[in-house]
C-alpha cells in the first residue's frame, strides 16, 4: 500500500523548529537584499519581503529595470553586508513615530502597510543601517547568512491587484548549509529541463495561441492522444466504482450563480456576463450547481442514495495575465469533477471510496509518495462558516476516521477550511521531490441548503442530503503538465502518444516496415514509420529526442532473418527479437500499465 510521506521540497524541514529557523534565515536574507538594492540603486522604494517555501523575495518600485545581470552585483553587496555580523534588533514603535520615519524616506508602500496596522502593535527591525516595518522572525545576526543565491526577477502587482502599480520582484533562496543549497540548485536545473512548457513545444503536445488569448490551451494530436487515454481510464474507473457520467452546459443564466453564491464570493474570478435574448448569462467557473440541478430534477428517496455524479466538465475562470502559467494556471480547463449526494449513515464509506480512488490514481500514474492535509474550521470564528458545530464535528470526524482507518498520516490545519465545509487535500510528490496539490475531497454544507436539497428518509420525512465535492486529477490540463514534468516527457508505454517507431536503413526495407507497422497497429499499438532518406543515426537521434519508448531498426539482415533489432529510448539494444515476441511484450506492458519497459527483464 502507498504511504504518505513528508514533502521533500525542504531538506531542512524535518521538524517544526528547523523549519522555523529556516524561515527566519530567509526572512533575514530578504532584509539584507533590500538593503543591498537600496544602496546600489538609490531612489528604489520598498514594498514587502517575506520568506516563502524554498526561499524569499522582495518587491521593489525602482526606475532601474532589474534583470539577471544585476543579481551577481546584488549578491556581492549582500555578502559584504552579511560579513559585518550585524545584529537584528526589533522594537515596538508608535504609529505616529513610524509614520514620520517612512514619510521622511518617501516610502509610500510602507505607509500604506502601516495604515492597516493602525491600532495594533507596530514593530521596526534594524540591522546595520537598514530598518524595515516588520513583525519579526529573524536570525540573531547576519553571520548566519552565508548559503544563498538570487534566482530570478519577475513583475508583481502591488497587493496582487492589477489596478495597482506593477513592482519588480527579486526571488532568492537561502539554506543552512552549502550542501543543501547545492542540492536545491541542482534540482532547479533539473526542473528547468523538465519544464512542461518547453517539453510541450519540443514534443508537439500543446500550445497557447496569441490570436486566441492567454490561458487557453490547444491540444495537438499527440497531446490529444494522451488526454484521451487519461479521460477514458478515469471514466471507466468511475463507472466501475458506481459513478454516473453526466454532461452539462458551459453557460447558465446569472440567476443560477446568484443562487449558488458564486456571484457574491467568486465574482472576480468569473468572466463578465453576456446578454442573449434579453437574458443574462455567464460562463461556468464550476460544475457543482449543474449537478445540483440534475439532483433536483426529481424527488429522491434514500434508496436512490448515494448518487455519484461524475463529469469531465470544462470551466472558465478569469485568471489575471500575470499568473497564467502554461498548463498549471489557465483560463479554460476541464475538471474531473464529481459530486456525491448521500445520507449521514453512508458518509464515511463514501469518503473512503474517494480516498481509495485518489490513491489508485496516484499509483496508476507513478506517484508512490504523497502528503495529506485535513483543513477544518476555527470554532472561535463561527460566524465565518456555514453549518453548525454538530455538522462540522460530524464532517471532520468522518474525514479523520477514514484516514486513521486507512493508516494514512495527515496534518490537521485549523482555520484553513472553506466556509462551506472541511476537506482532505492530497499532495503528490513528483520524481524530483516537488509537492503538487492534486486531489481534493470537500464537504459542502452550503449548496444543499441554498438549493433546498431533500430526500425522503425511511420514516417518510424529508431530510437534507450531505454533499461531497471530489476531484482527483484536479484538472486535466494541470495534471497533464505535472505528468510531463514528472516523466520529463518520457511517458510510460501505455501513455506514450507514439509507442514504437520503425526506422528503415535503406529504401529496400520500406515494404517490410509498412507490413510490420500494420501488424503492430492491428495489435493495438500506436506506431510510426521513419522511411526518410536520413542516416540511421540521425533517425535514432530524432526518435530519442521525441522520447519514443521503442525503436525498431529495420535493416536488410533483419528483413532476411524475419527478426527485429529493438532499441529503447535509454540506449539499450536487443537483437534477434521475433515479431510475435515484440508485439506480445508491448501489449502486456501497455495492458498492465507498467511504468518500466518490458525489456528491462530481458
Amino acid at each position: 500500500m502507498s504511504t504518505a510521506m513528508e514533502s521533500m521540497s525542504d531538506p531542512a524541514a524535518g521538524s517544526a523548529s528547523s523549519a522555523e529557523a529556516l524561515a527566519q534565515l530567509r526572512h533575514s536574507c530578504a532584509h539584507v537584499m533590500a538593503q543591498a538594492v537600496r544602496e546600489l540603486f538609490p531612489g528604489t522604494k520598498l514594498a514587502i519581503g517575506p520568506a516563502i517555501e524554498n526561499g524569499f523575495y522582495y518587491d521593489f518600485d525602482s526606475e532601474h529595470h532589474f534583470d539577471l545581470e544585476d543579481l551577481p552585483k546584488i549578491e556581492a553587496r549582500m555578502r559584504k553586508i552579511a560579513e559585518g555580523n550585524h545584529c537584528f534588533t526589533g522594537r515596538e514603535i508608535s504609529y505616529q513615530e513610524s509614520r514620520e520615519y517612512w514619510e521622511k524616506l518617501g516610502e509610500k508602500y510602507k505607509i500604506e502597510i502601516l495604515e492597516g496596522l493602525k491600532g495594533g502593535v507596530i514593530t521596526h527591525y534594524t540591522h546595520d543601517t537598514f530598518t524595515d516595518l516588520c513583525r519579526g522572525g529573524h536570525c540573531e545576526d547576519t553571520r548566519d547568512i552565508r548559503h544563498f543565491k538570487l534566482l530570478s526577477v519577475a513583475g508583481a502587482y502591488w497587493r496582487g491587484d492589477e489596478k495597482n502599480p506593477m513592482l519588480q520582484r527579486i526571488y532568492g533562496t537561502a539554506w543552512t548549509s552549502s550542501a543543501d543549497l547545492d542540492r536545491y540548485l541542482r534540482r532547479l536545473e533539473e526542473a528547468k529541463k523538465r519544464d512542461h512548457r518547453k517539453l510541450g513545444q519540443e514534443l508537439d503536445l500543446f500550445s497557447v495561441q496569441d490570436l486566441a488569448g492567454p490561458g487557453l490551451i490547444f491540444w495537438h494530436p499527440k497531446g490529444g492522444r494522451i488526454r484521451l487515454i487519461m479521460e477514458d481510464w478515469l471514466r471507466a474507473e468511475a463507472l466501475r466504482r458506481g459513478y454516473e457520467v453526466v454532461y452539462t452546459p458551459h453557460i447558465a443564466q446569472v440567476q443560477l450563480w446568484e443562487t449558488s453564491g458564486h456571484r457574491s464570493f467568486y465574482r472576480e474570478n468569473m468572466f463578465k456576463e453576456l446578454e442573449v435574448e434579453k437574458a443574462r448569462y455567464q460562463l461556468k467557473p464550476m460544475n457543482c450547481p449543474f449537478h445540483i440541478l440534475i439532483y433536483q430534477n426529481r424527488l429522491r428517496s434514500y434508496r436512490d442514495l448515494p448518487l455519484r455524479l461524475s463529469e469531465l466538465g470544462t470551466v472558465y475562470r478569469y485568471e489575471r495575465s500575470g499568473v497564467v502559467h502554461g498548463l498549471m494556471r489557465v483560463r479554460g480547463f476541464t475538471q474531473d469533477d464529481a459530486h456525491i449526494f448521500c445520507t449521514p449513515e453512508t458518509i464515511e464509506s463514501e469518503v473512503e471510496g474517494c480516498v481509495d480512488f485518489a490513491l489508485t490514481v496516484f499509483k496508476t500514474f507513478g506517484f508512490p509518495d504523497y502528503t495529506v492535509e485535513v483543513s477544518t474550521w476555527d470554532p472561535a470564528q463561527r460566524a465565518q462558516y456555514s453549518g453548525g458545530p454538530q455538522e462540522w464535528d460530524q464532517a471532520q470526524g468522518a474525514l479523520e476516521n477514514v484516514l486513521r482507518r486507512r493508516r494514512i498520516g495527515y496534518r490537521l490545519i485549523k482555520g484553513e477550511a472553506a466556509f462551506y465545509g472541511p476537506k482532505i487535500d492530497i499532495k503528490l510528490i513528483d520524481a524530483i521531490g516537488r509537492s503538487w496539490q492534486l486531489s481534493t475531497i470537500q464537504f459542502d454544507f452550503n449548496l444543499p441548503q441554498k438549493f433546498g436539497l431533500e430526500y425522503v428518509a425511511p420514516d417518510g420525512q424529508r431530510r437534507r442530503p450531505l454533499m461531497v465535492h471530489r476531484a482527483l486529477y484536479g484538472s486535466i490540463e494541470r495534471f497533464f503538465g505535472i505528468l510531463i514534468e514528472h516523466f520529463a516527457g518520457a511517458f510510460p508505454l501505455w501513455l506514450a502518444p507514439v509507442q514504437a517507431r520503425i526506422l528503415t536503413i535503406t529504401t529496400a526495407q520500406e515494404a517490410a516496415a509498412a507490413d510490420l507497422a500494420a501488424e503492430l497497429r492491428r495489435g493495438g499499438l500506436r506506431v510510426e514509420i521513419d522511411a526518410s532518406p536520413e542516416k540511421i543515426n540521425y533517425k535514432i537521434r530524432e526518435a530519442t529526442l521525441q522520447k519514443v519508448p521503442y525503436m525498431v531498426v529495420l535493416g536488410p539482415k533483419d528483413v532476411a532473418a524475419g527478426t527485429l533489432s529493438v532499441r529503447l529510448r535509454d540506449g539499450r539494444q536487443f537483437g534477434g527479437i521475433g515479431k510475435g515476441e515484440f508485439l506480445s511484450k508491448l501489449q502486456e506492458e501497455a495492458r498492465t500499465m507498467q511504468l518500466a519497459s518490458a525489456f528491462s527483464k530481458a
